[in-house]
């Protein structure tokens, strides 16, 4: 397995603005590709398998008449040809709807089966506020103080510490991206169901720093020699997605939350490894919390666009009594790549486009659920993962001084 050994200098990356438009996947000199029926066929056959919506009719119809010289013609094919998804590893077609497990991994033979339910415990012990915020912050908002907030930042600077200690280089990220950014990373920011939220100016709020990372490398040519680039960022996220299902209630899916995100840029001949790389961090990196986890290999229906294969690691919360998801990395191959214009030059002199990974380090509230129920003492102590006590001014969690309760109040008008 390949393992870089020097950190990237970012400085070699010359400063510049987001383009404003993203180089489309799609040239002109590879539509012969595209115009093969065997090859549009083998397209129907992968969007099928992953589940997506199938524009394969509307792109034969569009080819049939397409006009090289007219540019509203190109455009159209291109855009419908941007929404296809990656292709898929071999090794996962025939998964059906179910992932595999690869691997499952206890603490201890004593793990709890049983534990109160975060929300529960960490309302009693006055760290954690939930109700009552709607009149000013919105729906699934959330406040955490004291051991809870400490916990929070311990996560954040032992990740780092671990990502620093395997070579990768940290950046600080923008929040507010072009839409063409986050297009070109496969997500959508427009339609009912976009989980992207836009702001009045047409910026768009940042679901994951994968996407500001992608950006930084838009429109560059790399030397092979460089690759793989690992950088890391901690930011916020933003999603508009919420769920109403029992299991996700709590700041299991929320609005906001801190995330550590890993990124790689890599040789076409790399980012296999690259992706086992990252995933046998984060597997390292969670067996020392003191966490029950699980690895799980995903079947095409749950990849995305973007993804060519995926790895989700799951928790078992024995307070919630299910499995959560805590993290997952997945291969982009050229996907993200081709849309942002990320390239580099082999040893023999040619140009090719990069391939992306990217890895979930730390998805913090997730990582509080966790560890919140599997290491409860007993009603008031919750005894933290010794990795994480460094970062604290002790190694466990007790009931803390009350905090006030918020309470909302109707304001009534009155006739003077």
């Amino acid at each position: 397995m390949f393992k870089s050994t020097l950190r990237f200098n970012l400085m070699k990356i010359p400063l510049r603005s987001f383009c404003a438009k993203p180089v489309c996947a799609i040239i002109p000199e590879d539509l012969h590709h595209y115009g093969s029926t065997s090859n549009l066929d083998k397209m129907e056959q992968n969007v099928l398998l992953r589940k997506g919506s199938n524009n394969i009719p509307v792109i034969r119809e569009l080819i049939k008449k397409l006009d090289m010289k007219n540019d509203s013609d190109v455009a159209k094919l291109k855009g419908e040809l941007s929404k296809l998804p990656n292709l898929t590893h071999p090794r996962i077609v025939n998964y059906g709807d179910e992932p595999k497990e690869l691997e499952q991994f206890s603490p201890s033979d004593s793990f709890p089966t049983h534990a109160t339910e975060f929300s529960e415990v960490a309302k009693y012990m006055n760290i954690f506020r939930m109700d009552h915020l709607g009149n000013y912050t919105g729906h699934k908002s959330y406040y955490l103080f004291g051991k809870l907030a400490e916990l929070e930042q311990a996560i954040k600077e032992y990740t780092v510490q671990q990502l620093l200690q395997n070579n990768f280089s940290l950046i600080s990220v923008p929040d507010i991206l072009p839409k063409e950014v986050i297009e070109g990373c496969g997500m959508n920011t427009d339609g009912e169901r976009t989980q992207v939220y836009k702001l009045d100016s047409g910026l768009c709020l940042s679901g994951t720093s994968e996407m500001a990372l992608a950006g930084f490398f838009e429109n560059q040519v790399l030397e092979e020699k460089q690759l793989p680039i690992k950088v890391a960022a901690v930011s916020r996220c933003y999603r508009a997605e919420t769920s109403g299902l029992n299991e996700e209630k709590g700041i299991y899916r929320v609005h906001q939350f801190t995330k550590v995100e890993m990124f790689a840029i890599c040789a076409e001949s790399q980012s296999e490894d690259v992706l086992e790389l990252f995933k046998d961090l984060q597997l390292e990196n969670f067996k020392k919390l003191n966490l029950k986890i699980r690895l799980l290999d995903m079947p095409p229906s749950e990849l995305g666009a973007p993804a060519y294969q995926k790895y989700d690691i799951e928790a078992w919360m024995p307070g919630r009594k299910v499995w959560g998801e805590i993290s997952s990395s997945s291969n982009c191959t050229d996907y993200q790549a081709k849309r942002l214009n990320i390239r580099y030059k082999t040893d023999k002199g040619e140009t090719k486009f990069a391939h992306t990974v990217n890895g979930t380090a730390a998805a913090i509230p997730r990582l509080l659920i966790a560890i919140l129920e599997s290491n409860q003492v007993d009603k008031n102590s919750i005894e933290i993962p010794n990795v994480l006590g460094e970062y604290m001014k002790n190694c466990s969690i007790t009931k803390d001084k009350l905090i006030p309760e918020i309470k909302l109040l109707k304001h009534l008008k009155h006739d003077i």
